[in-house]
C-alpha cells in the first residue's frame, strides 16, 4: 500500500502539468474523408477521433508515420499522432485506394 501511495505522489505533479491533446474529428464514409484535410500546429502531439459512417470497413492509414486504424461500419475510434514536422502528410482508406484520401498539413 505504501508503494502505491509513493507512486501516486510521484505521478500527480506530472499529471497536473501534462497538457491535454488537441483533438480533431474526421469521418470516413465509403472512402470519402470529411473534412478532406486538417491544418494542425507543427511539433505538437494530437488526437484524431475517426468515425466510419460507411456501409463497409474503413482504414485510416499512413505507413510512413506508422499510423493504421481499421474500423468496421458505424465504429468510432482514435489515433494519437506524434509531433509532426512542418509539411503535408497523406492518409488513405486502404479499402478505397481509388479515392483522394486525407491530408494533414502541419504548420
Amino acid at each position: 500500500m505504501q508503494i502505491l501511495l509513493v507512486i501516486l505522489m510521484l505521478l500527480v505533479p506530472y499529471m497536473a502539468h501534462a497538457a491535454p491533446l488537441q483533438t480533431y474529428e474526421i469521418t470516413i464514409k465509403d472512402g470519402v474523408f470529411d473534412p478532406p484535410s486538417l491544418e494542425v500546429p507543427a511539433n505538437e502531439r494530437m488526437r484524431i477521433n475517426v468515425t466510419n459512417a460507411g456501409t463497409g470497413p474503413a482504414e485510416f492509414e499512413n505507413l510512413s508515420l506508422r499510423v493504421e486504424k481499421v474500423l468496421g461500419p458505424s465504429v468510432q475510434s482514435f489515433v494519437v499522432i506524434h509531433p509532426l514536422k512542418p509539411g503535408s502528410y497523406h492518409f488513405v482508406d486502404e479499402f478505397h485506394m481509388d479515392l483522394a484520401g486525407f491530408e494533414i498539413i502541419a504548420k
